[in-house]
């Protein structure tokens, strides 16, 4: 797709969640309309939509009927079944594309594809049993951590290895999936580059976060990173590397940890990203406009950062500190709609200009 779709066009998103919000309100600046798919009833996304399709992925009729409303279709979430992306890709265009998807999926092909392209990862090996993690901790060594290659986000579906006596336990909670083991890193911090591609092959990067996670959940992202300007140019020409060898539309989420002998890639996800929210604050186009842009044909925006800004997530009760947020100054709420705040569950963001 070169042509822009002109305002009034409708873009399918697939998935209803707080990031399936933000680019519904993103389209609706820019004279689009959004379709939701989502198999939970009453998503976040719906309050902001103009139609929310409720169905299970393995419904064709209802695909079908969400394909044909739509003029393109993209996604707040990697895990969407093959099936029915093969049905909708058959019917509307897709971005970012299939391969991106399919790599993102699965750490062993992700892993695999970052190294072929040149860049850096943790040391890891595949694991399907017993023999074969005692081979990887034989290579790799300990302390590790044991992921399932598929369906991980937010510390799920991991476990730590910290000596070789740990294996037995660590297998066990993989459940018989498939995994991967990675060696760890030696790292001072996580940044993450938020970066784009648009359907004309221009591509735009936002400074590099600096990431604090608590319990394996998203704390604080912050802008600007403590960073070196070499470091810095190298984090935005790694997420440009990896854009352009997929041939990758919209935008995207590198993670990186920072070590003595450089960056590392942690992992990527081919949708707007927590670790970008700061964008909202800091930038005159923020990823959530920037992703709409590209997937509707539309020439980048600028992605300059014109303000300090620390994003902090607001995880299960910490929702219940709003009125505080609200008497500061200088300080973005954004809610997601969530009826129930449970432990864990993402409620909302703040962004604070520093």
């Amino acid at each position: 797709m070169s042509e822009m779709l002109p305002p009034g066009s409708t873009i399918g998103i697939l998935g209803g969640g707080q990031l399936g919000r933000m680019l519904s309100v993103a389209a609706s600046r820019l004279g689009l309309k959004t379709h939701i798919y989502e198999p939970g009833a009453a998503p976040p996304a719906g309050h902001v939509a103009e139609k929310v399709y409720t169905a299970p992925y393995e419904d064709e009729a209802a695909l079908r009927a969400f394909a044909e409303g739509v003029d393109v279709v993209t996604y707040e979430f990697e895990n969407i079944p093959t099936s029915a992306l093969d049905l909708l890709e058959s019917l509307r265009p897709i971005h970012p594309g299939r391969r991106a998807l399919a790599i993102s999926q699965d750490r062993i092909l992700e892993k695999s594809f970052l190294n072929e392209i040149g860049l850096a990862t943790a040391p890891w090996a595949e694991v399907t049993d017993a023999a074969s993690l005692e081979a990887a901790i034989a290579r790799i060594g300990t302390p590790g951590i044991l992921k399932t290659t598929r369906l991980g986000y937010d510390g799920k579906g991991q476990a730590r290895i910290m000596a070789p006596a740990d294996a037995p336990a660590a297998l066990a909670a993989m459940g018989g999936a498939t995994a991967v083991l990675e060696g760890f890193i030696d790292f001072s911090a996580e940044v993450s580059v938020i970066a784009a591609r648009g359907a004309d092959g221009a591509v735009s990067c936002y400074d590099p976060g600096e990431n604090v996670h608590k319990n394996g959940i998203l704390h604080t992202t912050t802008v600007p990173a403590k960073l070196s300007e070499a470091l810095r140019t190298d984090a935005v020409l790694i997420a440009a590397r990896i854009l352009n060898a997929l041939g990758y539309v919209g935008v995207m989420g590198v993670e990186l940890f920072v070590t003595p002998g450089g960056l590392i890639v942690n992992e990527i996800a081919p949708r707007v990203h927590n670790s970008g929210h700061w964008t909202q604050a800091g930038c005159t186009v923020d990823q959530f406009e920037q992703h709409i842009r590209a997937v509707a044909g539309w020439p980048l925006g600028d992605g300059a950062r014109y303000a300090d800004v620390e994003m902090l997530n607001l995880i299960g009760e910490d929702v219940a500190r709003v009125p505080e947020f609200a008497r500061e100054g200088r300080t973005q709420i954004h809610l997601y709609g969530k009826a129930e705040a449970k432990p864990g569950r993402k409620m909302g963001h703040i962004n604070r200009v520093l």
